[in-house]
């Protein structure tokens, strides 16, 4: 595709698309299905496939959309926690990663640099929704749904996203390299 914007445009559907159905296969998993976090992972890679804005959107947009679809996860408080977790995700990874020098440690970084964002923001939107519900949210419940229960994804995500990154950027499907010769 010669338009960035046509390709970002279906990049970013091809995420979104895969936010609706990873949930699915994760699903099969017992016990570790959720903890793998399978919305998370292509919201982050749209950051670096697509970009902030569009990866922001993404991110945006999965919860609500496959809240509306499946009817899960559910809305209040997950759902909308999510989008803005995810948004931050999105928006993270891809500003980090368009302003950084493009090297292998650079990916790693912007990939972290954006996990503890959106948990951050997952965290500060979940206090502030109890305190519209009156639901407790403590310390405690922060660091097992932002850290202790999302370990399994953590690890994958880490793993995974560079790895994929570095090969499609040897493949040429970033703006501006070449695909390595055969």
């Amino acid at each position: 595709m010669k338009n960035p914007n046509t390709k970002n445009l279906v990049t970013a559907a091809l995420c979104l698309a895969l936010c609706m159905v990873l949930p699915f296969l994760t699903g099969q998993i017992p016990q570790i299905g959720n903890a793998l976090s399978p919305m998370h992972f292509p919201v982050l890679l749209a950051g670096f496939l697509c970009g902030p804005w569009w990866a922001l959107a993404v991110g945006a947009a999965a919860p609500l959309l496959r809240f509306f679809l499946f009817h899960s996860p559910a809305l209040y408080p997950t759902g909308i926690a999510m989008c803005f977790e995810l948004a931050a995700y999105g928006l993270t990874s891809g500003l980090l990663y368009r302003s950084l020098p493009k090297r292998p440690a650079n990916i790693y970084a912007s990939l972290i640099a954006a996990m503890l964002a959106g948990r951050v923001v997952w965290g500060a939107v979940r206090v502030v929704l109890s305190g519209v519900s009156g639901e407790p949210f403590t310390w405690q419940m922060f660091m097992a749904g932002a850290f202790l229960k999302a370990v399994p994804g953590i690890i994958i995500q880490i793993v995974l996203i560079p790895l994929l990154v570095m090969a499609l950027r040897r493949a040429g499907f970033f703006e501006g390299t070449a695909a390595v010769p055969a």
